[in-house]
């Protein structure tokens, strides 16, 4: 068996779930972090030649091309490369400097071999290309798929405006209200939510070994080396520049990222756990998978395993995305370690996210309306219209009409359309006033969206 198999990962983010990740390798796998690195890198060297530098002539649109296709035709065979190189450095970032350091003598730069990394430390390429890869994982990959939930919720919502159900408060009949509504609750807090994700900006730090630019300033002390790390990050790498920084990003914004999404996932939570009641209580059926199981015993099962699948992956997402809002803006003075080993992992609850997106937009393409069920729980709940009753009674100035209908309804069983009519005929109000209380029923007292 192929050690590359999916069968032999540990993480079923890159085993069991590898369909649904795939599209995540480029940012978040170990080559895609070593890509990042070589674009920063050589980005930086163009910037460079563009600072004015005296040892550096401008560079021609060949040799800027030429420069450009060492990351855009980056390929695995590259990765390999850098990772045999880091076999004898026994360090990634170095490995990623002697890499393009190589690949200097074709396009008539080896002479300009020592500005490649020039002044920096590793964290200024890492606290780049990081936020860089979340960035455009975010845009590319993420957004889209949140985007498509959303969607899918909004065109439910459409689709039963108008099926009234009764809501439950503290699991107990409650007013009712459209189906429709209870998923348009949905598609506004997620619209809110990722509002202020997309808000969070990707903050990079660029500084020199400690913050300072020493290395820079001592080798060049006439260049505005800050104002040249603003231009670099925001206008070729599109990113924040934190300034000023000790050697590592502060990762407060990796950290309001982080604390973002976990509420994007903990709002996709509530939604699961909402339809897994729905489909409990019968109000939903679920297309039948032909070849499918649901229980190894029960052949009858069809169970909401789409919605459970997402609910558990948004819970793992939501662990990792804790530890790192907690853990990666506390560095041990100037810089430790520990954010290293973390940030290897940021991939992994975007993954899982994405997993769990996947399972609950197929979950969703699987819900079958049980209309009946809804309008038979509905007509089961007369004593739900006794808020509507005594609400129109205040109106009309008749004394302690709430007394009245607690008397009526609480705790009381058999209340139903003939116990309410006969309550309604012994009230001491017009005939007009009667006829409008007589028309209100379980499934009209539905209340106003506002839309």
């Amino acid at each position: 068996m192929s050690d590359s198999t999916p069968l032999l990962a540990i993480s079923p983010v890159d085993g069991r779930y590898r369909r649904h990740t795939a599209p995540l390798a480029p940012y978040f796998s170990e080559a895609g972090l070593i890509q990042y690195r070589v674009r920063v890198e050589v980005e930086y060297l163009i910037a460079l030649h563009a600072a004015g530098l005296s040892q550096l002539p401008a560079l021609t649109e060949a040799q800027v091309e030429g420069l450009r296709r060492v990351y855009v035709d980056f390929g695995s065979a590259d990765a390999q490369a850098v990772k045999d190189i880091e076999k004898t450095t026994n360090h990634d970032v170095k490995a990623v400097e002697y890499f393009i350091k190589d690949k200097l003598a074709p396009i008539g730069l080896e002479d300009r071999a020592e500005f490649v990394h020039f002044g920096l430390t590793s964290q200024d390429v890492n606290n780049t290309a990081i936020p860089l890869s979340m960035a455009e994982a975010t845009a590319d990959v993420l957004l889209p798929a949140l985007q498509a939930v959303r969607d899918d919720l909004a065109g439910l919502a459409e689709q039963w405006k108008d099926v009234p159900m009764l809501a439950r408060t503290h699991g107990q009949p409650a007013s009712p209200v459209t189906l429709g509504k209870e998923f348009a609750v949905f598609v506004e807090r997620l619209d809110h939510a990722v509002a202020q994700f997309e808000a969070v900006p990707f903050a990079a730090k660029f500084g020199g070994a400690t913050g300072g630019f020493n290395a820079h300033h001592v080798a060049y002390p006439d260049t505005d080396w800050h104002a040249f790390a603003d231009r670099f990050v925001s206008e070729e790498l599109g990113l924040h520049r934190s300034h000023p920084t000790t050697q590592i990003e502060h990762y407060d914004y990796l950290a309001a990222w982080c604390h973002a999404l976990q509420r994007i996932h903990t709002i996709l939570i509530d939604l699961d756990r909402d339809i897994w009641h729905y489909i409990s209580l019968d109000y939903f059926k679920q297309k039948v998978v032909e070849g499918e199981v649901g229980s190894s015993a029960m052949p009858h099962k069809v169970n909401p395993i789409d919605f459970e699948n997402s609910e558990g992956n948004l819970g793992v997402a939501n662990a990792l995305l804790g530890h790192f809002a907690s853990k990666l803006p506390i560095s041990r003075l100037q810089r430790d370690l520990t954010d290293s080993t973390v940030l290897r992992n940021v991939g992994v609850p975007v993954g899982h996210s994405l997993i769990a997106l996947n399972a609950l937009r197929k979950g969703l393409g699987k819900l079958l309306l049980n209309e009946a069920r809804l309008q038979a729980d509905l007509e089961a709940q007369w004593a739900v219209v006794a808020e509507a009753i005594q609400t129109v009674l205040r109106r009309e100035g008749v004394e302690k009409p709430y007394e009245l209908l607690k008397a009526l309804t609480r705790g009381k069983a058999g209340i139903d359309a003939a116990s309410i009519a006969e309550f309604i005929a012994g009230l001491p109000v017009s005939d007009a006033i009667k006829a409008e209380l007589s028309a209100i029923t379980p499934h009209n007292y539905l209340g106003t969206t506002g839309a």
